[in-house]
């Protein structure tokens, strides 16, 4: 029974981190229950140190969610090696970036009640000056530079976020007039630009269940469009509606691991074929 047990942790936990093999559907749910229990733990710590998740403290959070992305290519460059470079796998790198960005925000509280800054400029601040050195990481160390494909998908994930909210003012929807609602399906959308980009004119593979499941069954990784938006739009209605009487941090974060989840891949991709990674 143990050695089974160790078989099945080794096999769909902790191979997939040393290989970096990507999902299974063992570990997509493992993770995905975590990440809502640990919501909840943010809460507390939030509300602990007297900071309430508004469109100020997301768009603060915004540069750390680049860090994360720029790291994960970092990995996947070589730059780093074994163990070190086990931190910036999922999950591990979601834990590692999770507990600089707490130290740094009580850092930067604490700086708030002895100064008149306002605790969200240093550290939005950190999470900029940490993307900037991992870009010229990566810059000095990459062997080419493809500014065009670069260029193409920030222009073609922002053409569609765009038309998508021209559309929705046209239909009265008024879940996008929200800047944060908006920002997160940005980020929806510039992932499902680079997947389509990456699977269909580059050699780059699907590392995720759901999204490969569905590319298989299609045909085509520009099924990633819709699926942004079947998934993301609900998801987010039924936060507004339905959590707005719950605590406000709760209903932030809950749109911050959204925003996450897709934004943060979007930067690996499109740095990873910017860079020829």
């Amino acid at each position: 029974m143990a050695v089974d047990l160790g078989n099945f942790i080794y096999q769909y936990y902790i191979n997939p981190i040393i290989y970096d093999t990507g999902y299974n559907p063992v570990n997509t749910i493992t993770w995905a229950i975590i990440l809502g229990l640990s919501l909840f733990g943010v809460v507390k710590l939030l509300d602990k140190l007297d900071i309430t998740v508004d469109e100020i403290f997301i768009f603060a959070v915004s540069p750390y969610i680049f860090v994360g992305g720029s790291l994960r290519v970092v990995e996947d460059a070589g730059i780093v090696a074994a163990p070190l470079k086990y931190l910036l796998i999922t999950p591990l790198i979601y834990f590692f970036i999770f507990f600089v960005c707490v130290a740094i925000l009580i850092l930067s509280k604490g700086l708030e009640r002895v100064s008149r800054i306002k605790y969200y400029w240093p550290f939005a601040l950190g999470g900029v000056a940490w993307s900037i050195v991992n870009v010229w990481l990566l810059y000095t160390t990459a062997k080419s530079f493809n500014a065009t494909i670069f260029v193409l998908i920030l222009s073609v994930g922002a053409a569609l976020s765009f038309l998508v909210f021209v559309v929705a003012r046209l239909l009265n929807f008024t879940l996008l007039k929200d800047r944060v609602n908006a920002f997160v399906l940005d980020g929806q959308l510039l992932d499902a630009t680079a997947t389509s980009f990456g699977l269909t004119f580059l050699p780059y593979a699907e590392k995720h269940v759901l999204p490969n499941f569905l590319i298989e069954a299609t045909g085509t990784a520009f099924v990633m469009y819709p699926l942004k938006l079947i998934v993301t739009i609900p998801v987010l209605f039924i936060v507004d509606e339905y959590l707005k009487g719950e605590s406000r941090n709760l209903t932030g974060l809950v749109k911050l691991a959204i925003l996450t989840v897709g934004l943060a891949p979007a930067i690996r991709d499109t740095l990873r074929m910017t860079l020829g990674i």
